[in-house]
């Protein structure tokens, strides 16, 4: 497979009859809106459809757009928010565009049923991947070569991603600027949109379920409070469980129906987060950011790290260490807020 400049940052955004205008909203806010305030080279967006022209919405509104496949095909990083029917194959058309994008190196990205898109065109074969619950058991039905996850809210493989429903849509987009920029500008980002830089758990906590709200998740969320102001320390679930005075089997029911995780994954993941600005804003080795955010050892960090993030921490330091001496690539969020729009 070619390999495009990893400087890139051209996005292009499906557009289809149809869709809803949130669905290419999510997209422009993240990759269209220009970002002065990073002093780092931002994206530039194409929206796209099978035939340019008038495309029209949900609400009788049309979206106009010069742009078609070729330019889909051509961008780095390309973007599927959706599909018209989820019980009908892509077309043709759509087909060998999104093969020539991945093909020539491209980034593929899909949002909800956009999986059906890149599942249709077999970029998904023998991948684990994933979509809105509800059409969960359809893709695997539809697809069994994809081995579909339903418990995520989106999943990163590398050159292909996939993500849940359209809200789970932005969490991936903060991941992308995540991976290309680092945490503080992601960080920055989803402060604007006035969203969490990154969710906890998975689909379950949405799934609709005949359950009652839980009088319990009260103290779930402050036992989480305390956890997070105490992540170097070591923690357990049974400490856990102490600070929600519960036992243990009752905290580990109450967490999963609350975040869609287990608290042992749960802490995992906070730390390896905790620890992208201790890699990116200082000089402590390794081992250092290994015990301050609470691992037991190097090795041990560095197992999670590398399944979380898909790299090392050493590899991480080097593409997003703040460099001070002349600014460019830094990824210090900004001092003043820039644009009046999120």
């Amino acid at each position: 497979m070619a390999h495009r400049d990893r400087g890139d940052r051209s996005v292009a955004v499906l557009a289809y009859p149809g869709m809803s205008v949130f669905e290419t909203g999510i997209v422009t806010e993240v990759f269209g809106l220009p970002r002065p305030e990073f002093d780092v080279d931002w994206y530039t967006l194409r929206v796209c459809a099978e035939r340019p022209g008038p495309v029209p919405l949900v609400g009788g509104a049309a979206l106009h757009t010069p742009y078609g496949l070729d330019d889909l095909a051509a961008a780095a990083t390309v973007i599927v928010p959706g599909v018209p029917d989820v019980t009908v194959d892509p077309s043709p058309a759509l087909v060998a565009a999104l093969r020539r994008a991945h093909h020539g190196g491209a980034r593929v990205l899909s949002i909800c049923s956009g999986a059906f898109a890149l599942a249709g065109a077999g970029l998904l074969d023998g991948r684990r991947a994933t979509t809105h619950w509800r059409y969960a058991d359809l893709l695997a039905r539809r697809h069994p070569r994809v081995r579909v996850d339903a418990d995520v809210l989106y999943l990163d493989d590398g050159d292909i991603l996939t993500s849940a429903g359209s809200a789970a849509g932005l969490d991936l987009c903060v991941h992308v600027v995540r991976r290309d920029h680092g945490a503080a500008i992601a960080n920055a980002v989803a402060r604007r949109l006035v969203i969490p830089p990154h969710r906890d758990g998975g689909q379950a906590q949405f799934v609709e379920a005949p359950v009652a709200a839980d009088p319990d998740d009260d103290r779930i969320a402050g036992s989480i409070a305390w956890a997070l102001a105490h992540l170097s320390a070591p923690l357990t679930v049974a400490g856990l469980a102490r600070q929600a005075h519960m036992s243990p089997r009752t905290y580990l029911r109450h967490f999963a129906r609350a975040t869609g995780t287990s608290p042992i994954r749960w802490l995992v993941d906070q730390r390896v987060r905790a620890s992208l600005a201790l890699l990116e804003e200082t000089d402590a080795p390794v081992e250092e950011v290994a015990g301050a955010v609470g691992f037991d050892s190097p090795v041990t960090y560095r197992h999670h790290f590398g399944r979380a993030m898909r790299t090392s921490p050493s590899a991480y330091r080097r593409a997003f260490r703040t460099r001070t001496r002349d600014g460019r690539g830094s990824a210090r969020a900004p001092a003043a807020p820039g644009q009046g729009r999120a």
